[in-house]
């Protein structure tokens, strides 16, 4: 079986690269945690991976905005790098604080395969505060997007202080139609938040959690996914575990918490991957 490599981005206050290897290893990845700065030197190479993450914490300590300092590090050093890195077919995901920093650089929402423009934002919660809880997300069906494949709704956590996506309202238009638009924001039912607080726990226009490049292989999120690695990580486990053992006598139906949806999203790059290679 051929292996998938990963890369993480690791440094400079970033947070999440353990969690993130530990949940593309259990996706059937080969990750790889890699200091910015080795990529920067040359030390590194994204040519020898397959995948690349911007993963969550604070890097640079937001300082100048969540993102912003990180994106202007690597697209100064090495911008070019990544393009070449889009262009040869390769996936890109960027979660929270990583999100923020795709949509500083560009990358995404890509509009017109343009990958340096930046047309869209993610800025300050209107709640006014940092938020750390669990959100329902409705997955968009028709979008290319390579990670949501096969799933049509999840529960993940977020934690962030400045999760709001904005954007000109044609500019959401535009995202709306094609399809870009991944995730919502959502209520149990899979409704739509309709940017009711705390269903929508940032006032994102639209309730838009995450979005995707045309591609499909630049996706950009909000929630953790690395953080529902094993079906223990969610609050209510011990209900859910005996709501499925109730539904299917002595044995359960327990196989369908072994896989949650942090760890389909990452299984989904990874098979993708595979296969095109």
């Amino acid at each position: 079986m051929k292996k998938i490599k990963v890369l993480i981005l690791t440094g400079f206050g970033l947070n999440c690269d353990v969690e993130t290897a530990h949940a593309f290893e259990l996706a059937g990845a080969d990750a790889a945690r890699v200091h910015i700065n080795a990529l920067i030197s040359k030390k590194q190479s994204l040519e020898n991976f397959h995948i690349l993450v911007f993963g969550g914490g604070f890097s640079w300590g937001d300082d100048h905005g969540a993102g912003v300092v990180q994106a202007l590090k690597l697209k100064n050093h090495i911008g070019d790098d990544i393009l070449s890195f889009i262009e040869k077919g390769n996936l890109i995901i960027g979660i929270c604080n990583g999100f923020q920093t795709l949509v500083n650089l560009g990358l995404l929402p890509g509009l017109d395969n343009d990958y340096k423009a930046r047309s869209v934002a993610l800025t300050w919660n209107d709640c006014g505060n940092f938020r750390d809880q669990w959100v329902n997300l409705a997955v968009n069906q028709n979008s290319p997007c390579v990670f949501t494949r096969g799933i049509d709704s999840a529960e993940l956590p977020i934690r962030h202080g400045e999760g709001k996506f904005v954007a000109d309202p044609n500019i959401i238009d535009r995202l709306v139609s094609s399809n870009q638009v991944v995730l919502r924001y959502a209520d149990s039912n899979g409704q739509k938040a309709n940017g009711h607080f705390p269903l929508n726990p940032n006032g994102s226009m639209d309730d838009i959690a995450g979005i995707c490049d045309p591609s499909g292989k630049i996706f950009g999120l909000m929630p953790h996914p690395e953080a529902f690695n094993h079906f223990t990580n969610h609050p209510l486990w011990t209900r859910k575990k005996e709501n499925l053992k109730r539904q299917g006598g002595k044995t359960g139906r327990l196989d369908t918490l072994t896989m949650p949806p942090g760890i389909h999203i990452f299984k989904n790059g990874v098979d993708y991957m595979r296969g095109f290679i």
